[in-house]
């Protein structure tokens, strides 16, 4: 029996990566996430085919700004072994490696930005995780509050 679909919410600033760059370049790794619990989440729990919210952090203003989906699984983050990268740990063991990655690809994008002011107003997003602990890179979005979001926009 296939894996039930799951959602995702992942944040990325647009200075640095955002929905356009992944609308242009299609697909993309999801380098760089040097937190444990986000990392278990992609590692342990992120599957092909699985939803992904793209959020625009530290933005003016912070919000979501498309969808993509997971197309490759978790497997070691490359970045986190080569020291000219900006995402280098010198920890990080190849051979039993820390950090892990996934690959996501552009699905589409938000006419306007869901703002998290708009979303914190939303009764029915009052438990997610977003807006409980936002500081999480990567973080788990149950199907009621994709469904919710997805209502929330004209999408391109």
């Amino acid at each position: 029996m296939p894996a039930k679909k799951q959602y995702w919410l992942m944040k990325s600033e647009p200075s640095v990566f955002s929905i356009d760059d992944l609308k242009v370049c299609k697909m993309t790794c999801w380098d760089g996430v040097r937190n444990y619990q986000a990392r278990n989440f992609m590692r342990d729990e992120m599957k092909r085919g699985d939803g992904v919210l793209f959020y625009h952090s530290n933005a003016q203003p912070s919000g979501i700004a498309g969808l993509a989906k997971v197309v490759q699984e978790a497997y070691p983050d490359y970045t986190a072994f080569d020291p000219k990268d900006v995402h280098y740990d010198p920890k990080s063991n190849p051979g039993k490696p820390t950090w892990y990655m996934v690959d996501v690809k552009y699905i589409k994008t938000c006419h306007s930005i869901i703002s998290l002011e708009r979303l914190r107003k939303i009764a029915g997003l009052k438990n997610m995780l977003l807006l409980r602990h936002g500081r999480l890179s990567v973080q788990p979005v149950t199907p009621e509050e994709w469904k919710m979001i997805l209502s929330l926009s004209e999408w391109d």
